[in-house]
């Protein structure tokens, strides 16, 4: 579904250039829940808004289902931390607006809002404005606007990172009833090594920048998963290592 082959980002800055991500090279199957971990500041959003087309690559190929990526597109869909909603559009309107700028009509675009609202669980809160409903609702309309448009794979920047942590255990249990019921592909960006062995089909671990990947963690552990259970603690302990072991190696590293 996804394939990234040798990535190499570079930003200017005031003396030469900081490399963000170095040959980072990765195929996403497709149907398949992948989440990424790293250090702060590593660079997995930057690898996140590439593969969204929001971000210019220096260098190496990305292909979406066989076609090269070069800019943003309907094929992929975003959902970011900060919820991202215009404040001025009700949930209905919130989730209709990827489907106005394609050019559907009034109809086609209700049945499509409808049916998202619905799997988001938002039905009876169509005419609400996002500054009636509480962080969890915010981000099932973002869920919903972005499953609207159809796209071949979901963009997920830490959605639930700015959630308590009660309302974010149970938006990951709602996003994998999503998950389960439509099948889209999903590329997850997270901080929480709990939150990755949890949702996801592997665990994608990365270097400090420039940002490499260092291990793959594959969580074989059926869904839905018990956080208590000892292998979900083991793979938890595994990756926390993993991740500890490259924090005190690139202190290690000459700057």
């Amino acid at each position: 579904m996804l394939q990234i082959k040798n990535l190499h980002k570079e930003f200017p800055k005031e003396e030469g250039t900081m490399v963000a991500i170095d040959d980072f090279t990765y195929d996403v199957k497709e149907g398949e829940f992948v989440c990424i971990l790293g250090p702060s500041g590593c660079g997995k959003t930057t690898v996140l808004r590439i593969v969204a087309g929001l971000e210019e690559r220096t260098s190496g190929s990305l292909m979406l289902d066989g076609k090269e990526v070069n800019g943003p597109g309907s094929d992929r869909g975003m959902v970011f931390q900060e919820f991202a909603l215009l404040p001025w559009r009700n949930v209905r309107k919130n989730v209709e607006f990827g489907l106005e700028i394609k050019g559907l009509d009034v109809a086609e675009r209700k049945v499509r809002s409808d049916k998202y609202i619905e799997l988001v669980g938002l039905k009876g809160f169509e005419s609400y404005l996002p500054k009636q409903l509480s962080g969890g609702m915010k981000q099932r309309v973002g869920i919903a606007r972005a499953l609207a448009n159809d796209p071949e794979i979901l963009l997920m920047d830490e959605p639930f990172g700015a959630l308590d942590a009660q309302t974010r255990n149970q938006m990951q249990k709602e996003l994998l009833r999503i998950w389960e019921e439509t099948r889209k592909t999903v590329l997850f960006v997270t901080h929480s090594v709990d939150e990755a062995v949890f949702l996801a089909d592997r665990v994608v671990v990365l270097t400090s920048r420039p940002s490499r990947i260092k291990e793959v963690f594959e969580v074989k552990q059926p869904r839905p998963r018990d956080r208590a259970d000892p292998a979900f603690l083991a793979l938890r302990k595994r990756i926390l290592a993993e991740l500890e072991q490259e924090t005190i190696q690139s202190q290690q590293r000459p700057a």
